[in-house]
């Protein structure tokens, strides 16, 4: 009788290797491209929700003030102060730190128009209220916010 050597190698292929690194490599890569707009979209929700944050506190501010809102930039900046960063809350982008409200007094025969500024600064817009991303002339008691998001486009938000 003969002998007959069985030789048997266990373990993967080259090409097996390869085609799993090569799979691994693809999710990898596919996470790092969704990842960043993930975190962007992430951060522009954030920025939505504190515009619905201030208006409403401009709610509470009008109900303390019989119905009057702040008039110019100095007001609306002690606004901030005593309604939106109560008790050492943080009212601040997610990215650019501290927002900052910016008063744009609006004369009554000027076009309203989409507000194009910096992510991280809130416009503050008298008389006017939001018409998805642009305004349109509101009454006395209306107040319009708008910032530029990050993903680009307007967050625009009306009391």
């Amino acid at each position: 009788m003969n002998a007959v050597s069985k030789n048997k190698q266990s373990g993967f292929t080259i090409i097996e290797v390869v085609l799993v690194l090569a799979i691994a490599g693809l999710i990898f890569l596919m996470v790092f491209v969704a990842l960043p707009t993930l975190q962007r979209n992430q951060r522009d929700t954030q920025r939505k929700q504190d515009m619905s944050r201030i208006t409403t506190a401009v709610a509470s501010y009008t109900q303390n003030n019989k119905g009057a809102l702040p008039d110019d930039q100095a007001k609306w900046t002690n606004f901030m102060e005593k309604y939106l960063k109560v008790d050492g809350d943080a009212f601040a982008d997610p990215t650019f730190g501290s927002y900052s409200l910016s008063y744009k007094a609006l004369s009554d025969t000027a076009t309203p128009s989409t507000p194009v500024s910096e992510t991280g600064i809130i416009n503050v817009y008298p008389q006017r209220k939001c018409n998805g991303e642009s305004l349109e002339t509101g009454q006395k008691r209306n107040v319009a916010f708008a910032m530029k998001l990050e993903g680009g486009g307007v967050a625009c938000q009306s009391y």
